[in-house]
This record gives C-alpha cells, sequence and structure tokens, in this order.
C-alpha cells in the first residue's frame, strides 16, 4: 500500500524533530522516518546497562531560545538556555583545566589570579567579546545564505542586510575582530589576551572540540566562536540531558499531529526526471511526498539515497570533496560515584603544542598517544571526550584498537584522579566507526562535515548550494551538513522550513 504525505522527514535527529514540528505546526501532513529504534539521532541519552545511562555523542546542549518558544517545548519539559524551570541559572557549570600538578583551575576571573594577575584582569573583556562574536554568528546562522556566485532575490537579500546591520550595531572595533578572528587560528587569538599558556590551551581545546585541525590551524579562530556559541560559554550546559531535547521536540511533533516512525530505514529517494516524489524503506515500502528533506548527512543523503545517475556530474564532484574525517571517540564510565571528578567540564590540555601535537597523530591516521580529553559527569558516570582518533586508521582498524583508546583515556585520567581506578564498575567505548555504523555519521563526522573556512557560511555544504536545496526538486537538506549547523542548536532544521516557503 502506498501512502502520501505533505512532508517526508528523513532521520529524527535533533534538526529532523525541529523541522517536522515547524512544519507540522503550520498544519502540514509530516511524517519523520528513523533508522534506529528510538529518536534523537546523535543527540541522545542511552543505557548502556543498569544504572548506567549516558549522553552518547553530544554532551548536553541546548536548541536556540526561539525554536523553544516557537516550537512551545517548555509545556513539553524544556526550558530557554542558561535557565532552570523558568528561573535564571544562577550556578553555571564550571569549565576546568588540570594543572601539571593535577590540581583543578577554574577558568574565571578571580579563579585564574592564582596564574596571572594580568590574564584574570583580561578574562572578563575576552569573554565580553566572545559573547558579542558568538551573537553575531548567530544572526548569521538564522540568515538563509543565498547560492553566490547565484543570482538571488529580494528574501535572501533582506537576511543578508540583518547580518549587516548586526555587524554595523556592534560596533566598529567588535565589527572588525570579529571578521578578523573567523581565519585567525585559536592561538593567534588567545594570544592577543592571555600570556599564560595553560589558560591559552584550555581556550584553544574549546576551538578544536569536534574538529579534525589542531589549534595552530587558520579557522579555528572560527570554531572557537562556534562552539561558543552552541555551548553559551566555555562549559557544556545540560550536561547528562542530551535525551531530554529530542524527547521534547519528538513530543512536539506529536501535539503538532506529525507522524514519527521508527525502525523506518530509508533505502531510497526517489527521483524522476530531477524532481523528488517520495521515498522507498528497506523492504520495499513506498512512501510519497510532496517534499522531502534530508536530516542524514549530505554525502549520505546525495551520493546514497539518491545517487550519483541523478545529479549533476559537477555536482556529484562538489559533494564528494565534503571533507568530513571524524577523529573523536567516546569513552563512557560506570563508577560508583566516588571518582574525584569535580562537576563541569574538565579538560586535560597542558599547552597549545601538546593539543597539536595530539592532532598531528591523526594526520598518519594513528590515534593520538597524548590525546586532548575533555571530561564530564552525570551522577555515577563519566563520559571523556577522546581526540585525537581517526576515522580512517592506516596500519590497523577499529575492531583491533578500540580497547587502546578506552585503555589510554583511562589510564591518562587516572594520572590525574587516583580515585577513579578503585571507583570504575565497568565502560562503553564509541569509536568513530560506530559513529558511522551506529549513528549515521559519514565517516564518523559528528558535525555532518568539517567546520572549515572552505565549508562554512555560503559554502556549506558545497559553494552555490547553501540555501537548503538541492538539483533535485522537492528535495531539501536540514542536517548538520548545512548552514547554521554543527554542534546542538536546531538552527538548520529551523532554516530549513524557512527555505520551502
Amino acid at each position: 500500500m502506498t501512502t502520501h504525505h505533505d512532508t517526508i522527514i528523513i532521520g529524527a535527529g535533533h534538526n529532523g524533530l525541529v523541522a517536522a514540528a515547524y512544519l507540522a505546526k503550520q498544519g502540514k501532513k509530516v511524517l519523520v522516518l528513523e533508522r534506529r529504534a528510538i529518536v534523537g539521532g546523535s543527540v541522545v541519552t542511552e543505557s548502556f546497562g543498569d544504572n548506567f545511562s549516558v549522553d552518547s555523542l553530544h554532551t548536553g546542549g541546548t536548541l536556540r531560545p526561539d525554536i523553544i518558544k516557537d516550537l512551545k517545548l517548555a509545556s513539553h519539559g524544556l526550558q530557554p538556555f542558561g535557565s532552570a524551570q523558568g528561573k535564571p541559572d544562577s550556578a553555571p557549570q564550571p569549565f576546568i583545566t588540570l594543572l601539571a600538578d593535577g590540581s583543578p583551575l577554574t577558568l574565571d576571573a578571580e579563579s585564574i589570579k592564582r596564574i596571572s594577575e594580568k590574564d584574570a584582569a583580561r578574562f572578563p573583556e575576552f569573554a565580553r567579546f566572545m559573547d558579542k562574536a558568538a551573537s553575531i554568528l548567530d544572526t548569521a546562522y538564522a540568515t538563509i545564505m543565498p547560492r553566490l556566485p547565484m543570482n538571488f532575490g529580494i528574501r535572501e537579500g533582506y537576511g543578508l542586510l540583518e547580518l549587516g546591520l548586526e555587524l554595523k550595531l556592534a560596533g566598529r572595533k567588535d565589527m572588525l575582530n570579529f571578521i578578523r578572528a573567523l581565519p585567525m587560528t585559536a592561538q593567534e587569538l588567545v594570544e592577543e589576551y592571555f600570556e599564560s599558556e595553560i589558560i591559552k590551551a584550555a581556550i584553544c581545546a574549546v576551538a578544536i572540540h569536534g574538529s579534525t585541525l589542531g589549534p595552530m590551524g587558520a579557522g579555528t579562530g572560527y570554531t572557537l566562536i562556534h562552539n561558543w556559541l552552541n555551548r553559551g560559554g566555555l562549559a557544556h550546559k545540560n550536561i547528562g540531558k542530551a535525551g531530554e531535547i529530542t524527547t521534547a521536540l519528538a513530543n512536539a511533533v506529536k501535539a503538532f499531529g506529525g507522524e514519527i516512525r521508527t525502525e523506518a530505514e530509508v533505502e531510497r529517494i526517489q527521483v524522476d526526471r530531477y524532481t523528488c516524489n517520495g521515498v522507498i524503506l528497506k523492504g520495499g515500502e513506498e512512501i510519497l511526498a510532496d517534499k522531502v528533506i534530508s536530516a542524514a548527512d549530505p554525502k549520505h543523503t546525495l551520493l546514497k539515497l539518491v545517487g550519483a545517475q541523478d545529479l549533476p556530474p559537477e555536482f556529484v564532484w562538489h559533494t564528494q570533496s565534503i571533507k568530513m574525517r571524524g577523529s573523536v571517540a567516546k569513552v563512557h564510565l560506570q563508577t560508583n560515584g566516588e571518582h574525584g571528578i569535580p562537576a563541569g567540564t574538565v579538560v586535560l590540555a597542558p599547552s597549545i603544542k601538546y593539543l597539536e601535537k595530539a592532532y598531528d597523530a591523526t594526520k598518519y591516521g594513528e590515534i593520538s598517544e597524548k590525546p586532548y580529553l575533555e571530561v564530564t559527569t552525570s551522577g555515577n558516570t563519566v563520559s571523556i571526550h577522546f581526540q585525537f582518533a581517526p576515522y580512517a586508521l592506516r596500519n590497523s582498524d577499529w575492531k583491533v584498537e578500540s580497547g587502546k583508546v578506552a585503555e589510554l583515556a583511562i589510564k591518562t585520567l587516572e594520572e590525574y584522579f587516583s580515585a577513579l581506578h578503585a571507583s570504575r564498575i565497568t565502560h562503553h567505548i564509541i569509536t568513530p566507526q560506530d559513529f558511522e555504523s551506529i549513528y549515521g555519521l559519514t565517516e564518523g563526522d559528528p558535525n555532518h562535515g568539517q567546520l572549515m573556512l572552505d565549508q562554512f557560511l555560503f559554502m556549506r555544504p558545497i559553494p552555490g548550494w547553501s540555501n537548503h536545496k538541492t538539483p533535485i526538486d522537492n528535495l531539501y537538506l536540514c542536517g548538520s551538513g548545512v548552514h547554521g549547523g554543527g554542534g546542538v542548536s536546531g538552527a538548520a532544521g529551523r532554516n530549513a522550513v524557512k527555505a520551502l516557503k
């Protein structure tokens, strides 16, 4: 039996669910198709055993405030950024770096005085500029990028006008510093503010988080601002609650009249003469729709679900050239709760040189022997974000090396927290190949494509196709691989719906 919907959304990640909720709110007949048995994509909290529940890939996070308001997500238990039960968040999570002697240092103006009076005095100005830069970038992400250098209409031009106004209102100094910061290295950016190596390195760690870049790489000034925007500062928010975001979104989709089907894997997007008219599921079920929006990454959507035979040759070449290059592994520990690791976001980043060397290993297809680690805790669980662990290993494979990553992560962390060893019960590792096979992230890239200078703004996912459209009529993209995506915000899903109008 063939069914018909106004819109099919491929993938129930946070961007797919945002798009579905907006469309369902408009009264559209919406169907979300999710390959896994649970919704959430990479923004999910899962159980890996009794009393062992963790944010699998993304640590906590939050949607943009306008999305929470538009979709009435507070009625489904999700509060705006920086609030709890509708009240201002008076105790934000700390961002902590580990000193050489093993002691923790919280990055705030008061604590930094232990290291440098000068850096402590400069920290408030740095935080002020980063907040302003993040606000400008947020405006850019709210703008549907026109298909430069193609001609664009008044609607696209209006979005750029709003961005220009935001830049102008920022003031000449902040505007110029924002534009300067985008192509800079993270190292160059932090050296304009701080003298202490440990302070500079800790901030640089945020710049490279989730990206296959070192802090000396061009464009890590941009990724620092991007991650600052999504986190709302240096530290993660809502740790252990990533699944609450996508659960609230799924409930909103259903409340607005949308439908979500799990264990429904799309095998092919139906295309006839450059026009999309529906999908075929694994098993052969055909579902027709006026429009299809894919929350999967661009490479998977276009090269596997559509296929090169139904796309223009030059477009296929550009899509094949999208840089994925995932290099993140996750090691989750179940403990008895006596691990001794402080609450907040804890980073092991002794120096900028240390971070750059950790990145160097991935250039040669090797796992970093001295990795950059970012650690968060939630109840009795400890989650370790491990960089760098390249998806494509040169001289081995992940069936062999997964144990090595777990051993390296745990052994390194135990050097700083001696109580961790005795508190451990079991662990669960998620390799870059698991990112792909379980969570659908091509090449293990959590951002659906690297956040790089040649893959951002009007060049994301590829030059000339930054407005969510594709060469296939009625087929759109809304995942993290398009403009506004990368991390947890929902901007890409929201903007895709705007592009449909």
